[in-house]
Formats: C-alpha cells, structure tokens, sequence
C-alpha cells in the first residue's frame, strides 16, 4: 500500500480529534500505518497551525477554540447525571399525541431515550442516532420523521435537503441542544450549517426549550444561533452558578434548574 500524502494524512488527523476530542500517537500510526514519528512531526505542524494542541502521548482539540467541534462519542461521554436529569425534566413536558423535535445532541439523545415510552408522539430530528433509539422498541403510534442531508462531526444531518423539509413541518415543541450559551452571544454552535438548521427548528415549532447541562454556560460558537430573549423555556441542571442564573432569569421567563442525583 502506498503511503498517504502529508496532507491528506493532516486531514484525517484534524478529522479524528474533531470527531473524539482526542487522539493518541500510538493509535494514528496503528491506523494510519506510518511511525509514530511521522505522527508526531503532523501533530506539531498542526498544533503551529493552531488546529489541534499537543499533549503528553498525542493531541486533543485546542481549549476554548469558537470553531473547535467535538465529535458525538467524546461529548456522549460527558456530564451524564447532568444530562439524565435534564432529559427527565424534559420526558414530563411531552403528552401523548404531541409532535417535537429534538436537532442533534447528546442531551436530546438522553431525551431520545426517555421518550420511547411514550405513545402517540411523532418526532422529527436531524440526527440519525435519535431516530435509530426511537426505532427500538417504540410506544404504540410513534412516528419519527428524520431530516436528510450531509453529515457532520457531531453526527447532525444538515444542508439544503434538512432545511427545505423543516419549511414544510411544525410542531408542538422543539427540543434543542447548543455547544454553547451566554448572556452576550445567545445560542451558539461552531458548524455554520448546524446553525442554520437549528434556527429553523425554533421558528418550526410552538414553544422552544433548550436542553443546557451548567458546562455550557459561558461558551460561545463561532456561529450564533439566537438570542436568549427568543427562547421559551432553558432545562438545566443546579450546577449552575448564582450569577448565571440570575443572566437567564432576566432573559427566560421560565427556567428550570434540575437537581443531579
């Protein structure tokens, strides 16, 4: 087999720590199947270029980074009492028969998981993880409507096909889950394609209601999705300090602060 060109190689590198937050110099030249030297010299041109930060054994996504996109797999393994709470606050929201929509995420998967037992719902999501969970063992009448389009590294279908098929749909409640919330930047995501989906999620839907573990407070996106003043309803959990709480209070008629078992 020929080797990779240096570049292309750089490329799959950038792709594998967007998509695991993390990577190791041992695995990538498993994978990759060059020495761990050459690794090291794609890590150091890519750390210079300010895409990834190198750490003792390999490299992880640069901290606090507006565009850096965690993959699905590393986020599903953060904050999970967080998130269990938060997706149990949010299964008491929906009633039999209702429509939501839950855009890609792993609260809303948490969410996903929750609303199996509930019948009659239809769902529509633009993640293939959530539809695939809600296909197993159902609730008598469930209906989930997913989204087409191209895939990102958080795992969400986005593009022209899921932003012409959200024109035509409404719903009861629109589930949505942000990398990041703040007083200053509203809703923010760093895949600009995610963003544009997710707007069109909120203006679809009757009541808008953001599923935020308290880790998410403060961080910003390069892209914005909207302001905290359009949002209905923020479900998070009591981990969140007494300042921020206060910035939401101002801005969310109704918050909702989640005690974690």
């Amino acid at each position: 087999m020929s080797e990779m060109m240096p570049d292309r190689r750089r490329r799959e590198i950038l792709d594998r720590v967007r998509a695991a937050g993390a990577v190791r110099v041992a695995d990538l030249a498993q994978e990759l199947q060059v020495s761990d030297m050459t690794v090291r010299r794609d890590l150091d041109r890519l750390a210079r270029d300010g895409e990834l930060q190198k750490v003792h054994g390999g490299a992880r996504l640069p901290p606090g980074s507006s565009s850096a996109e965690p993959g699905f797999a590393h986020k599903s393994e953060l904050q999970l009492p967080e998130k269990a709470a938060i997706a149990a606050a949010a299964e008491a929201m929906v009633e039999p028969g209702m429509s939501v929509s839950l855009n890609s995420g792993t609260t809303t998967f948490a969410l996903a998981r929750a609303l199996r037992g509930v019948p009659g719902i239809t769902v529509v999501t633009n993640s293939p993880r959530i539809a695939d969970v809600l296909q197993d063992a159902p609730a008598p009448g469930q209906t989930v409507v997913l989204l087409g389009g191209v895939r990102t590294p958080s795992d969400a279908l986005v593009g022209p096909l899921a932003t012409a098929a959200l024109r035509t749909l409404h719903v009861d409640l629109c589930f949505l889950g942000v990398h990041g919330i703040s007083e200053r930047d509203g809703l923010t995501t760093p895949n600009m394609m995610e963003a544009e989906v997710n707007r069109l999620f909120l203006e679809r839907c009757d009541r808008s209601v953001v599923l935020a573990d308290s880790t998410k407070w403060g961080l910003a996106g390069l892209y914005r999705i909207a302001g905290l003043d359009e949002i209905d309803t923020v479900v998070t959990d009591d981990g969140l300090d007494g300042t921020a709480r206060d910035a939401l209070s101002q801005c969310i008629s109704d918050l909702r602060l989640e005690p974690v078992r």
